[in-house]
């Protein structure tokens, strides 16, 4: 279904096939996050600090990404003003103290019916203390608003955006409904505006091999540093979602392999270019060996940590 078609119409058929593909969604409360929790990152400055990280309840993102399962956690209706805040101030409440912040709202940050403008003063307000506030955002709706919400904070703001792969007919096939030049423009908006950016790229997302996954993975790495992102978190792609189950089955989609995963984050490190970081949620799926899973995941998360390649695990499963 994806030819003889222009770009709306695809989309259009797109989404309607992707959300006919899933199941329910999970139930939230739209004044309490759906989960908060504190890890270490290794910061802009190379040092290991805690960030806290409010997964807000929100309404579906606009756009229905073929590979995207952060709808089960979402609902089909906008928060009302004073909703986003209350989440916020429940998670701070019982969180530990972090100088860092991430808000994910499974969407953009900057979509009005995700977000209400009129929220960003009081969650200015309650955010004061934090060092750093990251955000995420499609490509497309990075504009002023990014500079209002910026200008109420009183450290530094910084935008995630998903890139996902710069093989642009997959990227197209993906949903996305943006370009390579949509997110160039986007990451240059905010380098003009002092505001940074991270990308978010997916390892081995549908209609690739191995071998293609961790090439386009790399060329993706490459890109953002070029275009001015300050930071890359590699994904690997998962099931579950739905429409993701049935490319498995109909062979357009298989699970990358652990191994795919450090090689990306050692190429990524060898630039340096800026953080790269590994996404280490799940790491069991993407391996078939119980001996060197806990090994590989720990090396992964030292090297998240640390912006360093670290030894190798070596394990009888390396020559099968």
């Amino acid at each position: 279904f994806f030819q003889s078609m222009n770009e709306k119409d695809e989309s259009v058929l797109n989404s309607n096939w992707i959300v006919s593909s899933r199941g329910k969604k999970n139930d939230i409360d739209f004044r309490k996050p759906y989960a908060c929790l504190v890890e270490k990152e290794c910061t802009v400055h190379k040092k290991i600090e805690d960030t806290a990280i409010i997964f807000l309840s929100n309404k579906e993102c606009s756009f229905k990404c073929l590979m995207c399962d952060l709808w089960k956690n979402t609902s089909d209706n906008s928060v009302s003003p004073g909703d986003i805040p209350a989440q916020i101030e429940w998670a701070l409440e019982r969180l530990p103290t972090a100088k860092h912040l991430k808000l994910y709202n499974s969407g953009s940050f900057f979509d009005e019916r995700a977000i209400p403008e009129v929220d960003y003063e009081r969650i200015a307000a309650l955010i004061k203390n934090f060092e750093t506030v990251i955000v995420e955002s499609h490509p497309k709706l990075i504009n002023d608003k990014c500079l209002r919400f910026r200008d109420m904070l009183q450290h530094e703001l910084e935008i995630a955006i998903g890139l996902e792969t710069v093989n642009e007919d997959v990227l197209l096939k993906l949903n996305k409904q943006m370009t390579l030049e949509n997110f160039s423009n986007s990451v240059d908006f905010l380098l003009q505006n002092e505001i940074r950016s991270r990308a978010f790229i997916l390892l081995r997302p549908p209609f690739m091999s191995e071998s293609e996954g961790v090439y386009w993975a790399k060329q993706s790495i490459d890109f953002a540093f070029k275009v001015g992102v300050a930071c890359c978190t590699v994904i690997p792609v998962r099931a579950g979602n739905g429409a993701m189950d049935q490319l498995m089955k109909n062979g357009n989609f298989s699970l990358p392999n652990i191994n795919s995963l450090e090689t990306v984050l050692e190429y990524g490190l060898e630039l340096n270019a800026g953080r790269v970081f590994a996404d280490v949620w799940d790491l069991e799926l993407f391996s078939n060996c119980e001996k060197c899973i806990t090994e590989r995941t720990n090396r992964l998360t030292e090297m998240n940590l640390s912006q360093k390649i670290e030894n190798k695990v070596s394990c009888s499963c390396d020559s099968i």
